[in-house]
């Protein structure tokens, strides 16, 4: 197993890319700690993780405030002692024109998707100063090389993620934390699925391999990153997204 009794914690984890995650990583051994604003979905998550034969713990995270971080790692911590990855997976979009585009949705996309990424990273980062070990993996997106009409703000918060994970990557080296991201593209998910059919034939025709990726291959990709086979690789981004952006 590549991740044998490694301890994880996964921001929103509940379902969708995060749930994958979850899965992937406990089927490969790991602990997994389902931080997420919905407790009663976290906890349901954690009790599936549990009958894979690996602890999973639910945590009630709200990423964007400082004083529930410090007490979800403190959780954490009293739970499993050690944090060996994080998986800064946890976002939310607020999509308009830039125009249209209200100061309060801007702000809780930021909040959210790139406070919320810094504030867990520097926790992690204190913790696994101290073991002089870890791996923080982060969600971002191929918005945020490509840009995309009408999220402006979800563009920017992934493409922050980047240059946090590049400097994080930079910054601690050092101490033997390695800091990567993984940019998806379009991901089959429920809110594909509720897309017309003709919208979604337009958004397969700009991917070169033809087709949606799955939440299973952004999982993959953390799983590897959470590996002892990443091990000399930091500061990176990992593209799924079919060819999409090359």
């Amino acid at each position: 197993m590549k991740l044998k009794e490694k301890n994880v914690l996964i921001t929103g984890a509940a379902q969708g890319i995060g749930k994958s995650i979850a899965f992937a990583m406990a089927k490969q051994g790991a602990n997994i700690t389902i931080a997420d604003t919905n407790l009663e979905k976290a906890g349901i998550t954690a009790q599936e993780i549990q009958a894979l034969g690996v602890k999973g713990l639910a945590i009630k995270l709200d990423v964007s405030n400082p004083d529930d971080v410090a007490s979800a790692f403190g959780t954490f911590m009293n739970e499993f002692g050690r944090l060996d990855i994080l998986v800064n997976n946890a976002g939310i979009t607020r999509d308009a024109l830039l125009l249209r585009m209200k100061s309060v949705d801007w702000d809780a996309v930021l909040n959210i998707n790139l406070k919320g990424t810094f504030l867990c990273s520097k926790e992690a980062v204190r913790l696994m100063s101290k073991k002089h070990y870890g791996k923080i993996i982060s969600i971002s997106s191929v918005v945020a090389f490509t840009g995309n009409p009408g999220q402006a703000s979800y563009s920017a918060s992934k493409a922050g993620i980047v240059g946090l994970t590049k400097t994080i990557a930079k910054e601690y080296a050092g101490r033997g934390i390695r800091a990567n991201a993984v940019a998806p593209g379009f991901i089959q998910t429920a809110m594909t699925d509720a897309i017309s059919e003709k919208v979604r034939d337009q958004m397969k025709s700009s991917i070169p391999l033809g087709t949606f990726g799955t939440t299973e291959d952004v999982a993959n990709a953390v799983v590897f990153l959470g590996s002892e086979e990443s091990d000399y690789i930091t500061g990176q981004v990992l593209h799924i997204n079919g060819g999409m952006y090359m």
